[in-house]
């Protein structure tokens, strides 16, 4: 990964940032996007910076804005001159359920667990190709089955899965698209996530009967990146093994 740059959206928190530290410390320089976590998107540059100066930047975008999308990957290509990998991480999550749907929600869920990936891997094209480079998709295990209540969120990232596979047939042989599908690794903001039972219950169906953690899909994403260089169009689950056990 020495001198590797890649491009990690939603990457100043939680998942995200496990993804850009893991990244770094296996030698790539790191773009962390951002849209709104401004304090904790410069901690984490600063904090990076420290342990392998100029080795990272961050770069604030609204993906739901079609327009800054290319300006992002410009943006980062000026900065570090090149660009080797994409991770879509950044992705919105919230219940909703069928009765409630509108369309400021499927703006908001189709548009950063589907819309923005898209268009990023079209602004990203060239300069991967260029790179031999790959794009890594955050997808979910509820894009096989449906989180209930969850209509647009399960939907967007059945759409995500399908995605990744099609941009590994229409990028190849340049550029591999593989993505990663979580399960229980960090528990969703809100109350309703917050019931100890429902906690217990979700993790009872995983077959190692306990909770992952966002180091365990950073490692799933830098194996993508680094040590697979005959893998591409795959989803690979990190779930404990619930997906096989729900």
């Amino acid at each position: 990964m020495q001198g590797k740059v890649v491009l990690v959206t939603g990457g100043a928190k939680r998942v995200g940032a496990a993804i850009c530290r893991r990244l770094h410390a296996a030698g790539a320089e790191l773009a962390v996007h951002y849209h709104s976590s401004v304090q904790e998107a410069q901690a984490l540059q600063d904090e990076l910076n420290s342990l392998r100066p100029k080795s990272a930047a961050a770069f604030q975008a609204d993906l739901l804005d079609p327009d800054a999308l290319p300006k992002l990957v410009h943006k980062v290509v000026r900065k570090f001159g090149r660009l080797d990998a994409l991770v879509n991480n950044a992705s919105s999550f919230y219940a909703t359920p069928l009765a409630e749907v509108d369309e400021r929600q499927w703006h908001d869920l189709l548009g950063t667990n589907l819309r923005a990936p898209l268009f990023l891997a079209q602004a990203a094209a060239d300069e991967l190709r260029r790179s031999h480079g790959c794009i890594v998709n955050i997808a979910d295990i509820h894009a096989e089955r449906p989180m209930h209540g969850h209509l647009l969120y399960s939907v967007a990232k059945a759409g995500l899965v399908a995605l990744t596979r099609a941009l590994a047939q229409e990028m190849a042989p340049q550029v591999r698209v593989n993505a990663v599908a979580p399960g229980v690794i960090a528990w969703p903001d809100g109350p309703e996530w917050e019931d100890v039972e429902r906690r217990r219950k979700i993790v009872a169906h995983t077959l190692l009967k306990r909770e992952g953690g966002p180091d365990d899909v950073a490692r799933a994403v830098t194996f993508l990146i680094q040590d697979a260089p005959y893998v591409t169009g795959q989803i690979i689950a990190v779930d404990g093994g619930r997906s096989v056990n729900i």
